[in-house]
């Protein structure tokens, strides 16, 4: 039975001086032959690291590579279907349906019956539905299939609890500017010549991939294409070819951990690293709106008391950019998170309103003391409400000192105000309203 899905163990070298040579990606060309040639990922393909272990012992496992695109996942799931002498069958998560999986696992079936195993690799395998993933459970389970898995999301929250149970995740990393650099001189080597650029353009052209090899090859490939003598510099390369956008998925990983690392910036009190996460967001497409939400949260969640005005100036610079819109209302975003990571800090505030309605949710309906209660009736007074409320205003030191709190739960302390900013003063009110509660307690003991 012919399988449309079967796919060569490793790609096919061009022979050197073939007419197809020139009309071969790069990237193609450079893809390597064993995993001793992959750059990068030496985390996981060293001897010592998960995959050189599995290697080592024999066993290869269901695996799901996690990381960004361009950084090796197909590659390094081609290689190991060569080593461990399985059939690589390659799928995408994107453009296969259920019939065609069906194919591909009666035709693993058959294969494992003849004695030959498979390793299916599936890419975007995030993108399949909790159904679909469901589907490979009882062939990963009875050996039919060796599944190698690629996304570029966080599988926890992407894949099936049941199918992370049955294989390991490796992450995978954006190459670093020393592996990219590897990358362009195997470049250099394959084609014969140097890569026609500046020392500066050349550090310009790393930077540009951010990380992607592939997206690196694909960028020197046009320069190699460019019909000049003399090597560019980093101006007319920067015109020449076009800057990739930053890795940003406004839904994806990318969103969230960019804001994280936002908030606990302005939390860690670092107004430059808080520019530079704001900057980054900015420049992926995030929505200001959002931000402006995000920012004024922050204010309130991790500023608190210990600076009033923090809250305000957010509101208001939510409000400027409204009004202005981008890019110019942006740089009232820019302020207010560079006022946020110099305010003082405090959680005060919202750890009393979380232990508040914890006790509140702990407490279920209990009724409020009596003498707090109105008593607009007559029925109501017999019944004790309103009975011995004392009016502050007319106290001693405008304070009576009452019990606010159900009767049948003791008084709860939920607001310990920081030694910070405003809130140090709080303090001092809060300490003060203490002694008068002791004392007003002592005096009508």
């Amino acid at each position: 039975m012919s399988d449309l899905f079967d796919q060569p163990n490793a790609a096919d070298p061009v022979p050197k001086g073939s007419d197809s040579v020139a009309h071969t990606p790069l990237a193609d060309r450079l893809r390597p032959k064993s995993l001793s040639d992959v750059i990068g990922q030496q985390h996981i393909l060293a001897p010592d690291g998960p995959l050189g272990a599995m290697l080592a012992a024999g066993r290869l496992g269901n695996i799901i590579f996690w990381g960004p695109p361009g950084v090796g996942k197909t590659t390094i799931a081609r290689l190991l279907a060569a080593q461990s002498d399985l059939t690589f069958v390659q799928i995408s998560a994107i453009f296969t349906g259920v019939p065609d999986l069906r194919k591909v696992f009666e035709a693993a079936r058959l294969r494992r019956q003849n004695g030959a195993g498979t390793l299916l690799f599936v890419d975007e395998i995030h993108r399949f539905n909790k159904a679909q993933q469901d589907g490979f459970l009882p062939h990963m389970e009875d050996g039919t299939i060796t599944l190698v898995g690629a996304s570029t999301e966080n599988p926890s929250f992407e894949l099936n609890a049941a199918l992370l149970s049955r294989a390991q995740v490796m992450v995978l990393n954006p190459l670093t500017l020393a592996e990219l650099e590897l990358l362009i001189q195997r470049a250099e080597a394959e084609t014969g010549r140097a890569a026609p650029l500046t020392a500066e353009a050349r550090d310009l052209l790393l930077e540009m991939a951010d990380g992607d090899g592939r997206a690196l090859l694909n960028l020197l490939e046009q320069v190699f294409a460019q019909p000049r003598s003399e090597p560019l510099g980093p101006e007319e390369m920067a015109r020449r070819l076009s800057r990739r956008a930053p890795k940003y998925d406004k839904a994806g990983d990318q969103h969230f951990n960019l804001i994280s690392a936002l908030h606990k910036s302005v939390r860690g009190s670092d107004p430059d690293a808080a520019l530079y996460w704001l900057a980054r967001m900015l420049k992926g497409g995030e929505d200001p709106r959002y931000l402006a939400r995000r920012i004024t949260r922050m204010a309130i969640e991790d500023i608190g008391l210990a600076d009033p005005q923090a809250q305000t100036l957010c509101l208001h610079a939510w409000e400027t950019y409204e009004r202005l819109g981008s890019p110019e209302g942006e740089l009232a975003l820019a302020e207010a998170v560079l006022y946020l990571a110099l305010a003082p800090k405090s959680n005060a505030a919202y750890g009393a309103f979380k232990a508040a309605m914890a006790a509140a949710e702990k407490s279920g309906s209990d009724s409020p003391p009596k003498h707090i209660l109105n008593a607009p009736t007559a029925l109501m007074k017999e019944q004790g409400f309103g009975a011995g409320y004392v009016y502050d205003h007319d106290a001693e030191d405008g304070f009576s000192g009452q019990n606010y709190f159900p009767e049948t739960m003791p008084r709860g302390v939920y607001y310990l105000p920081a030694e910070r900013g405003h809130e140090r003063e709080l303090k001092k009110r809060l300490d003060y309203f203490v002694k008068l509660r002791a004392r007003r307690a002592k005096a009508g003991s």
